[in-house]
């Protein structure tokens, strides 16, 4: 091994954090572990029989495309067919409208190797994704945090920062938001503070990047418009995946937008894997095109609407009440709030060793360095059983704490 390894090692990777996230995995392998932490979902929601008969479909008829190199931008035929789905929800785009990716992480990451020079400023949400923050911190960005209230971004904080940046002749590179059941809190954006949050971008000039990969999974309420629907002009590029309503492990997600900003997107992804797996993408494009996907979802949605009843209802049994969360009406995920002394990062580990419960401490998705009074919760992994007893467990831990 070189002795001078930290001295060759670029500015990136220097500035760049594991993911608290994948470093909790570690842990799932100890006994009786209820994990509350990774967005997992549900190895009940995976089709496994209609896949077995699909692959082998692929494998019969269609091996020498699915086993070749693809184009960059995607396979046609699931390119079609996921247009096909937006516009059978309103949303008017072709397939030229779309660029499939490895997953939406990979998105985030072409779209800041895209817009990102090192310094320039992203605004994001306060809290807001910790895979994004990373993306975006990987590449230099002063990211500036916009607090939430129970719409979603707070309209007047942001313009007070885009006028600042105006102030100094500034301007960021775009806004990050996630409209539907956000990650990490499960709050779903009203469709007045969407308008606002467009009227903002039209006004100061600024792309706004709608990460949107938990739209589906909706349990109660009204279903809200995308901004990108509600744009109609090209300012909104808006990011999807099959993660959490297929199969995770197929690493298939897509970016929706202007065609100008697309080609860009090409470019840096033919230097970054030159094309996701074809052999994935002809199967979900087979699986989607025999109607599998629908039912599918709708039966995921059944499943995690007990689910997330379930966790509501045993926080409200078991937590201390100086504890307090989101109600999510969708996704897979809420956020709890304690006092402001408690410190869920350092308490992590106590957790898991004492009650055995894994959580993510909040922190993780608060660019400003805050959020240690909190934590995200999963529903949708552990059964309905263990979401009860995981809840019973982080609860009386909580207790203890909070009476020492």
């Amino acid at each position: 091994m070189i002795t001078d390894l930290q001295n060759i090692l670029s500015t990136n990777i220097k500035g760049m954090k594991r993911s608290a996230i994948r470093e909790l995995l570690k842990f799932l392998g100890q006994p009786g572990l209820i994990s509350f932490s990774g967005g997992f979902p549900s190895p009940l929601s995976f089709p496994i029989e209609e896949l077995k008969s699909i692959i082998a479909e692929v494998m019969e008829n269609e091996a020498a495309f699915a086993l070749q190199y693809g184009t960059t931008e995607g396979d046609d035929l699931l390119r079609t067919m996921l247009a096909n789905r937006y516009k059978a929800n309103g949303i008017d785009v072709t397939k030229d409208n779309i660029i499939i990716t490895t997953a939406s992480q990979q998105a985030l990451d072409l779209i800041s190797k895209m817009f990102i020079d090192p310094g320039d400023d992203v605004i994001v949400g306060l809290p807001s994704y910790l895979g994004a923050l990373q993306a975006f911190g990987s590449y230099g960005a002063n990211m500036i945090g916009i607090p939430m209230d129970d719409e979603g971004e707070d309209p007047n904080l942001m313009e007070e920062a885009l006028k600042d940046l105006a102030s100094k002749g500034k301007k960021p590179k775009f806004i990050y938001l996630i409209p539907d059941f956000q990650n990490p809190t499960g709050i779903t954006m009203s469709e007045r503070r969407r308008k606002e949050m467009l009227e903002l971008a039209h006004k100061y000039d600024v792309l706004i990047l709608e990460d949107s990969p938990y739209r589906e999974l909706r349990y109660e309420g009204e279903t809200q418009r995308t901004l990108y629907e509600l744009d109609g002009t090209g300012q909104v590029v808006i990011l999807g995946t099959f993660s959490k309503i297929f199969c995770p492990g197929f690493r298939i997600g897509w970016v929706v937008g202007n065609p100008d900003v697309l080609d860009k997107i090409v470019v840096g992804k033919q230097a970054t894997d030159l094309c996701t797996p074809p052999f994935t993408q002809r199967i979900a494009a087979r699986y989607m095109e025999k109607g599998y996907l629908d039912p599918k979802i709708e039966d995921i949605k059944k499943m995690y609407s007990v689910k997330q009843k379930v966790m509501l209802e045993s926080l409200e049994k078991y937590m201390p009440e100086e504890m307090k969360w989101t109600h999510p009406q969708g996704g897979l995920f809420l956020m709890v709030t304690g006092p402001e002394d408690l410190d869920t990062n350092a308490l992590l580990l106590e957790c898991i060793k004492e009650a055995n419960v894994a959580y993510v401490a909040g922190n993780s998705f608060f660019c400003n360095g805050k959020g240690y009074n909190t934590m995200r919760l999963n529903f949708s992994y552990e059964s309905i059983e263990t979401n009860i007893e995981g809840c019973k467990r982080l609860g009386s831990f909580f207790k203890k704490v909070l009476q020492k």
